[in-house]
């Protein structure tokens, strides 16, 4: 499972973060791995991931390649970064996408509900 939030620290990504983080065993019940994705660097990833204690990966993708590889496309004209949510089955294969930029919370919940269903 991917998630690509707008940035490291701000309201709707600390509380999408640290629902991923909340709901983790579940994720690890069901098999999957949890990998968050921003443009913000290294150093802001490790200090957002220590001061939350998020227990699953994220990468910085400074360039915004692997977003735009992905398809992920801004809002608010370009310039705000998507907020999108991919999942993946076991083979790699993708099953379901979200995308929403204010209901950060849905995301999680989402992701729950097609990994069940797809067990």
């Amino acid at each position: 499972m991917v998630y690509f939030y707008p940035k490291d620290d701000t309201p709707g990504c600390t509380a999408e973060a640290c629902s991923f983080r909340d709901q983790f065993a579940d994720f690890q019940d069901l098999g999957a791995q949890i990998v968050g994705i921003s443009s913000d660097s290294v150093q802001s990833h490790k200090n957002f991931k220590e001061k939350h204690q998020l227990p699953y990966i994220l990468l910085a993708d400074t360039a915004g390649e692997v977003r735009k590889a992905f398809g992920v496309k801004g809002t608010l004209f370009g310039l705000v970064p998507g907020r999108v949510t991919f999942i993946f089955d076991k083979k790699g294969k993708l099953i379901h996408e979200f995308s929403s930029q204010i209901n950060v919370l849905k995301h999680v919940q989402e992701a729950v509900a097609i990994l069940k269903k797809n067990q």
